[in-house]
């Protein structure tokens, strides 16, 4: 019993001593956040700047013009991206969703987070998500910590499936937190892309691997993401959005996936001519409906696709014996492979789909800028 309360007395002594030395210890202190509103810093990937605000992607006079889903998902900030520069050792991010969006077949960082990038060595490169608070519109969260202090560019995708309401940038106080000091992704002459749900990034794990983001990075220029789930329908104020960027470089055409073969006959050499008369010397590029992975065993959507396939190239052909010399066309066959491993569920990518999509994608593009001076 001595022995055992004599053990008790000299580890009460050690604990105390440590305590005293601990106490004598200089304790780090967590730096203090400042926090920033991101509405100073530039805003890319939207057709127009008078959107109803500032994270949307479509004019405030759509609404009550554009279809309801039209407008809705014209909210969500797909392919939106703010940029700014900032030697702080820590990068925070606090965001309010507009709808607080949940999928059961996409990650919550995907559908209502946020992507941060640099420029390292050269390109951009992933440096971490903001993921979000899953039980409120409101998250708040560290993206990256621990770093040199060294000034960085960064670019800050914003959600795909959901809409940001309010957005702040966190620095370390004492740092600099600045305008971007380079035109990267050069803003100049953006590629305009329109389409379905995969187009506005179902379902990519985060927002940078949306195959708009990586084209994007890709080419270091700006890409405008006009996908809208389900909708992709070839709604006339949708080319007309289209039309109205300045000096675009590129138009790539791809809502097959959602447009029924009848109304690619009706509306899309309509939607076109849009586009085309607002700039006649700008390639645009057709792309054919995904062959997905369950073709194999469902006759209905083979049909299905093979129908709209049909329609793309009966409109391709017209348009090419009208004259038009600046077109191109990209075909399904191996545009995600063809072991089935590709998508979420299906029909919509996962990142090795995306990856997939954009290689299969990206030669064409090239050409097309390439021939145009682009």
């Amino acid at each position: 019993m001595k022995k055992i309360i004599a053990l008790a007395a000299a580890m009460i002594c050690a604990a105390a001593l440590y305590a005293q030395n601990a106490d004598d210890r200089e304790v780090p202190v967590a730096p203090k956040v400042v926090w920033t509103s991101a509405d100073l810093f530039p805003v890319f990937g939207k057709c127009v700047e008078n959107t109803s605000a500032r994270y949307e992607r479509l004019p405030a006079e759509y609404q009550g013009v554009s279809r309801d889903a039209i407008w809705y998902l014209g909210r969500h900030s797909a392919g939106i991206y703010v940029r700014f520069r900032s030697n702080s050792p820590s990068i925070h991010v606090r965001w309010t969703s507009t709808f607080k969006i949940l999928m059961n077949h996409q990650t919550p960082t995907g559908t209502r987070g946020l992507d941060l990038y640099t420029i390292y060595d050269g390109k951009w490169r992933f440096v971490g998500s903001g993921r979000p608070n899953v039980d409120d519109k409101t998250s708040t969260q560290r993206i990256i910590g621990n770093m040199d202090g060294q000034m960085r560019e960064y670019m800050l995708y914003l959600s795909l499936y959901d809409g940001v309401s309010s957005l702040e940038i966190g620095t370390e106080e004492g740092s600099l937190l600045e305008q971007p000091a380079v035109d990267r992704p050069s803003h100049k002459r953006p590629i305009v892309m329109y389409g379905t749900s995969i187009l506005q990034g179902g379902c990519a794990n985060r927002p940078g691997m949306t195959h708009t983001a990586i084209i994007g990075r890709r080419l270091d220029r700006e890409v405008i993401n006009l996908g809208f789930s389900g909708n992709a329908l070839l709604d006339m104020e949708i080319a007309q959005l289209m039309a109205k960027v300045e000096d675009p470089a590129l138009y790539v055409m791809d809502y097959a996936p959602n447009a029924w073969d009848y109304l690619i006959r009706e509306k899309g050499e309509q939607f076109f001519r849009i586009v085309r008369d607002a700039h006649p010397d700008v390639p645009v590029i057709f792309i054919e409906d995904v062959i997905f992975p369950h073709t194999i065993f469902d006759p209905v959507i083979l049909q299905e696709v093979t129908k709209k396939n049909i329609a793309q190239r009966e409109l391709f052909e017209k348009l090419k014996k009208q004259g038009e010399k600046q077109i191109y066309y990209i075909k399904a066959e191996g545009m995600i492979g063809d072991d089935g491993e590709a998508t979420v569920d299906g029909c919509h990518f996962t990142d090795l789909g995306m990856m997939r999509y954009v290689d299969h994608v990206l030669p064409t593009i090239k050409k097309a800028l390439r021939r145009a001076g682009k």
